[in-house]
């Protein structure tokens, strides 16, 4: 989803809000473009494509103003060009920043046009500030507009707000989409991430769904849906700057799949830290885990893990999918929504629709100060540390850290598990980032099999048991990274169908370890290679020596199979991530992809 910035302080605004942005374009990279007030005039820049073009345009024009807004887009409403950059404009009276969709802008479009408005865009959010900019006409004072627009608007959104003459204040208002303010002496900014406002202080309040508020340097007063005047907590965040440098690494997520031995071993110190939670859990029924992209493939391995170790029925959902299906739920039933960020508006909302049926809502987020977090019952903190790759690794490895210590956790409390059995299950997970850290060191080896692939124009990868969503992960990982497309099947259901798609030269990717399922899988693989497909083993050293006809092979060493979904995710990053380097795309920012969907 697309980012927003605002800061109001001593220096010049639009080199403040630049900067902010970069830390933002993992959201959205369609265009940018950046707002201020000077003089009692708003001065407006726009480009398309990513934000060195706009830093480029700041170079030769002056942007003068100390305040203004930024914004970052990933299109969801027209197409990608100036005119839909933001921030629009109406009226060279008010400008406006926007995350989100507004439901019923058609209606509010037509309202509008029928009253003498020119809109210059094809989106939604000018809507905003033809709303802003017609309460300005009736003289409302800029927070009694705030609540007309509100009140009139449906949908998920985040904005910000500039008035020409108001040199000293902005506007900001958020609904089921991230927003927060940061505050330090003589100076207020407001960021869609607190990553954003990281290098300006670190205090940060996060406003709640119906909250609007209005900023100058020196005081935030904040609403609540209701207009009530409410105070928010200021809390201290942990991003740090220096995490989202590149290290010397070529992209990002070279660097994040890199990270993932200490992004696993910080995750495991956390559980620790929640050395209750099964307490809290030993009497849940069932589990319903909602999760969305790679979070619910994780979720699809947890299932395994949970009622093989815990003996706990689960269903793993597609958040989107979840609330709409009007689920029915055995009573004392508990729900899990998984999400790097803790916005993700599919699952937000999943866990919400959870709550309302009488299930106990958990979270597992990345981001601690996230809506997740803040909304659910009980939270299991990912440590993984800022995900700037759009294609998620280090986070993604996190929640299955985190998915099987509570498996096992939930195991031992409900006496499905014996404490000897208990105790293997902790042993496996402290060797966890080792093993971890080994498979990274195939790198080298995966770049020949990289050179193979690239030249495919599709694949499909096969896996079994809790391979089978690592398989589906897996294909996500080189389509959303290469382009090249993919897809993952349950290794047995091969020969109910897509054994159709077979031909000579086709490259088969298979997930494979050691354990009592293989030899059926090898003898799906040998199906696939006498039909003329080229197999790919993704596998542990044991399997491996079972198979002698694999075109390629790329082989980490032996592991426990209850950890195995973990280790071979790390060669299926590597192998997704070198593809597209080959093949010349844009790894950390793939296109029509960002980082945080916080729209439906």
């Amino acid at each position: 989803m697309c980012g927003i910035v605002g800061y109001i302080g001593n220096e010049q605004a639009a080199d403040i809000v630049l900067k902010s942005l970069q830390r933002l374009e993992y959201r959205g990279y369609d265009s940018a473009g950046i707002a201020t007030v000077s003089d009692g005039e708003l001065h407006l820049i726009r480009s398309v494509g990513k934000l060195n073009n706009l830093a480029a345009l700041l170079k030769d024009r002056a942007q003068p103003g100390h305040i203004g807004i930024g914004h970052t887009r990933w299109a969801t409403h027209g197409g990608v060009n100036e005119q839909n950059a933001h921030p629009h404009i109406a009226g060279k009276r008010v400008a406006i920043v926007h995350n989100g969709i507004i439901e019923n802008y058609v209606s509010l479009k037509e309202q509008l046009t029928s009253e003498g408005h020119e809109f210059k865009s094809d989106t939604d959010s000018e809507v905003l500030a033809h709303l802003f900019f017609q309460a300005d006409k009736q003289n409302l004072s800029p927070e009694n507009a705030m609540k007309s627009v509100l009140s009139q608007i449906n949908g998920a959104f985040a904005l910000a707000v500039l008035y020409a003459g108001e040199d000293e204040k902005l506007l900001v208002a958020r609904q089921a989409s991230p927003l927060a303010i940061g505050k330090s002496e003589n100076m207020v900014c407001v960021a869609s991430d607190a990553l954003a406002m990281a290098h300006l202080t670190r205090n940060v309040i996060y406003l709640k769904d119906g909250d609007f508020a209005s900023l100058n340097r020196d005081s935030i007063t904040i609403w609540d849906r209701s207009g009530r005047r409410v105070n928010r907590e200021v809390i201290t965040v942990s991003s740090a700057p220096s995490l989202i440098d590149k290290s010397g690494y070529r992209h990002f997520m070279e660097k994040e799949i890199h990270e993932q031995p200490d992004a696993i071993a910080h995750t495991l110190s956390a559980m620790r830290e929640t050395s209750s939670i099964e307490e809290k859990l030993a009497d849940v029924s069932n589990l319903v885990i909602l999760a969305a992209g790679t979070s619910h493939y994780a979720g699809q391995i947890g299932r395994y893990w949970f009622e093989h170790l815990a003996g706990l029925p689960v269903s793993a959902e597609v958040a989107s999918e979840y609330r709409y299906r009007h689920p029915a739920h055995v009573k004392g039933g508990a729900a899990l929504a998984i999400s790097q960020s803790g916005e993700s508006l599919d699952t937000l909302m999943a866990m919400r629709h959870a709550s309302t049926l009488g299930l106990k809502s958990m979270g597992i987020v990345n981001v601690p100060e996230s809506t997740i977090a803040r909304e659910a019952d009980l939270v299991l903190p990912t440590r993984a540390g800022p995900e700037i790759g759009v294609a998620s690794t280090k986070a993604f490895t996190a929640q299955l850290t985190v998915l099987f210590s509570l498996a096992s956790r939930l195991g031992l409390k409900r006496g499905h598990l014996t404490a000897a059995q208990a105790e293997i299950c902790e042993t496996i997970l402290l060797g966890l980032p080792g093993a971890v850290g080994q498979a990274i060191s195939q790198f080298e080896s995966v770049r020949t099999v990289s050179q193979y692939l690239k030249r495919a124009e599709s694949c499909l990868f096969l896996g079994r048991g809790p391979l089978y969503p690592l398989a589906l992960e897996a294909a996500l990982k080189l389509k959303e990274l290469s382009y090249i497309h993919a897809e993952g099947f349950a290794a047995g259901e091969m020969k109910h169908g897509p054994i159709a798609l077979i031909e000579d030269g086709l490259p088969v990717i298979c997930l494979l370890d050691h354990h009592e399922l293989s030899a059926k899988t090898i003898s799906n693989l040998k199906e696939a290679e006498a039909r003329g497909a080229d197999i790919i083993l993704i596998s542990t050293k044991s399997a491996a020596e079972k198979v002698d006809f694999a075109k390629h092979k790329i082989v980490v060493e032996d592991c426990n199979p209850l950890i195995s979904p973990v280790v071979l995710a790390i060669p299926a990053q590597i192998l997704a991530y070198l593809t597209a380097v080959e093949k010349g795309t844009d790894v950390d920012q793939p296109r029509n992809l960002a980082k945080s969907v916080t729209v439906e």
